[in-house]
Formats: C-alpha cells, sequence, structure tokens
C-alpha cells in the first residue's frame, strides 16, 4: 500500500499541500513597542496600494497585529506612510 496518507508524504487531510507555520516576527525579536517612527519597517506590512496586510500573510500574532494597525495608522497622520499609493 503506498498511499501517501500512511506514509507522510508531505500532505494534509485534505489532499493538499502542508504548510510550515509562520512565526511573529516581533515575538522572536521581543519587541515590546511597535514604534510608528519607524517608517521603513512598517511599510514591509502594507501592499502595493497602500492597505494593511492581513495576519494570514504577514505572520504576525493578533497582539502584535493590532499594536501595528495602530502605529501604521499614526505614521499616516504624520504623513510618514502613504493613506493610499497609485
Amino acid at each position: 500500500m503506498s498511499d501517501d496518507r500512511y506514509s507522510g508524504g508531505g500532505r494534509d487531510s485534505r489532499g493538499g499541500r502542508m504548510r510550515r507555520r509562520r512565526i511573529c516576527g516581533f515575538c522572536v525579536d521581543g519587541v515590546k513597542h511597535v514604534d510608528y517612527k519607524q517608517h521603513d519597517a512598517l511599510s514591509r506590512y502594507l501592499t502595493e496600494y497602500g492597505r494593511i496586510r492581513p495576519r494570514r500573510q504577514t505572520g504576525t500574532c493578533a497582539k502584535h497585529q493590532r499594536r501595528l494597525a495602530t502605529a501604521i495608522k499614526r505614521a499616516r497622520h504624520l504623513a510618514l506612510l502613504p493613506f493610499v499609493s497609485e
């Protein structure tokens, strides 16, 4: 019997490929406060249109995603980051 379900062939129970779990970069670095003045670091978490990337794309935990959104919004109000980019 050469079925992948029993041989551990790198598939999940639904037949799709298994993905590695993303790790929150803020938790790994031990960041307590997400600084709104670091606009170059915050721009990594924006799409090309200027929208905030969701957790499932960036891999951040819920706590740091909330702090990240607040920091991005503060940086936008101070014109460090754009609200919309074309």
